[in-house]
């Protein structure tokens, strides 16, 4: 079975994922937990890993140019 995905789409998608990352982020560092918590630079670390894991792959499948993953 084959299903189109719209590059739109695979963008969307992968923006929304960045976004998660940066709200994450973000609310540790309204929460003065960044430079003191060990467990939050294991999680982000993660998250950044599985996101670039994602963007390569969109990038292999010709969905997004190298390029444009660079933005992310």
């Amino acid at each position: 079975m084959e299903t189109e995905i719209s590059k739109k789409f695979a963008i969307d998608v992968l923006d929304q994922d960045a976004k998660k990352i940066r709200q994450l982020i973000s609310n540790q560092r309204n929460h003065l937990c960044i430079a003191q918590c060990k467990a939050f630079e294991e999680v982000v670390d993660t998250q950044m890993y599985g996101f670039s894991r994602q963007v390569d792959y969109a990038v292999r499948l010709g969905i997004m140019s190298s390029k444009e993953g660079i933005r992310f």
